[in-house]
């Protein structure tokens, strides 16, 4: 597993429904030495949940702060307090799985005059693959609504382009492409490319190969 010595010690990781950012917010939670806290916020997505893989985070010695309700069938889960000693420990790193779209990033909001007293990373995993982000133009547009609801600044890209199992390096490739393009247009650098263990390709910018965790319900 690789170690990401670069990190900021508040990382907060959305995007749009099944853009991967669960897997990816696992993988940079994995890679981290010392004290590390995952906190579960996605209270929009029932099924792709950082609760799925809390056994395994926890023999790695991560903290995992999960909404109350989590994986029952209650449908608005609630935020713990707990929350909070993520900001007040300085000693750990904070990784947050925030919800999928602009619904879910209220969520976020609810927390940021503490994200505001310290440099954070936002990092927004695309997955060019899906309905809603298939182009430049409608990555973009979630992108501002989830801003805007949160009430902070995407800081990176990361391009988690993929068709699950069926993946091959020139989806991703493709998908890299339209991220490039994202990036171009709003001036927020590609921070990583986000690809499954096995698959080979040459970017510029950090790739980050991933461990795959959560398995489909369907």
């Amino acid at each position: 597993m690789l170690y990401y010595s670069n990190m900021k010690r508040l990382n907060i990781i959305t995007g749009h429904f099944g853009s991967g950012k669960t897997e990816f917010a696992l993988n940079l939670a994995l890679a981290q030495k010392g004290q590390t806290t995952i906190v579960d916020m996605d209270t929009v997505n029932p099924y792709y949940r950082t609760a799925d893989a809390k056994e395994i985070l926890e023999s790695n010695g991560i903290r995992v702060i999960l909404p109350r309700f989590a994986n029952t069938n209650v449908d608005l889960p609630a935020l713990p307090s707990e929350i909070i000693s993520v900001f007040t420990n300085h000693e750990t790193t904070g990784i947050f799985d925030v919800g999928g779209d602009e619904d879910g990033a209220l969520a976020l909001g609810r927390y940021n005059p503490y994200f505001m007293k310290e440099p954070y990373e936002m990092y927004f995993v695309i997955n060019a693959r899906r309905p809603l982000t298939r182009t430049k133009e409608g990555i973009i547009e979630i992108l501002r609504e989830v801003e805007a609801a949160s009430r902070l600044s995407v800081t990176k890209l990361v391009n988690a382009t993929n068709l699950g199992p069926e993946t091959t390096a020139e989806i991703v490739l493709e998908g890299q492409s339209i991220v490039e393009e994202v990036s171009r247009m709003t001036g927020i650098p590609v921070g990583y490319t986000a690809i499954k263990k096995g698959l080979e390709i040459s970017v510029a910018n950090p790739i980050m190969p991933l461990e795959l965790y959560i398995k489909s319900p369907f």
